[in-house]
């Protein structure tokens, strides 16, 4: 029972992480290679979502609260992921030596989990306070979603764009 529930926790989070139905820029985005990401709608907020799950408004205050709660702290670990990222590419440019370079890895890779950690413990506490049925009807909507985005004809796809240059490449002479 405790597994179904943990592996249940883990595909929600990663469902809303993954999710386009979730993408809506807010203050608190995550660094990316090719530029930032949106972070999670705020779903708790959307009317229609709120109607099709039934969520109360003592509901939305908590998950409310969670969120502002929990923001500035995510804002916080993702500012200082950059800083380390930022850090880590001028040490490449720079030729810096392996064993700095690793040391740096690891401080980098230990700020991102830090943030994913912090990420995925808010998102399971906003998930707790649903009830399972809307926690049921949550994935539902998502299912739906992902469905109704797989049918749009590729040409009401937005247009792929090169990526930027790589910071990490030297430039050629």
């Amino acid at each position: 029972m405790k597994q179904s529930v943990i592996r249940w926790v883990l595909a929600t989070v990663l469902v809303a992480a993954a999710s386009p139905l979730f993408a809506q820029r807010a203050s608190v985005v995550p660094p990316q290679p090719f530029g930032p990401q949106p972070a999670p709608f705020a779903w708790w907020r959307y009317e229609p979502f709120k109607k099709e799950l039934g969520l109360t408004a003592d509901q939305c205050a908590r998950v409310d609260k969670i969120w502002e709660s929990t923001s500035p702290e995510l804002r916080q670990e993702w500012d200082e992921l950059s800083r380390l990222e930022d850090k880590f590419s001028r040490m490449l440019q720079a030729d810096a030596d392996e064993a700095s370079l690793a040391r740096q890895i690891d401080r980098v890779e230990t700020a991102r989990a830090n943030a994913n950690k912090t990420r995925s413990l808010m998102l399971m506490q906003m998930l707790k306070s649903l009830t399972r049925d809307q926690r049921s009807r949550f994935n539902a909507l998502y299912a739906r979603r992902q469905q109704e985005l797989l049918s749009q004809p590729p040409s009401a796809a937005p247009p792929v764009q090169a990526p930027p240059r790589d910071p990490h490449k030297r430039p050629e002479n």
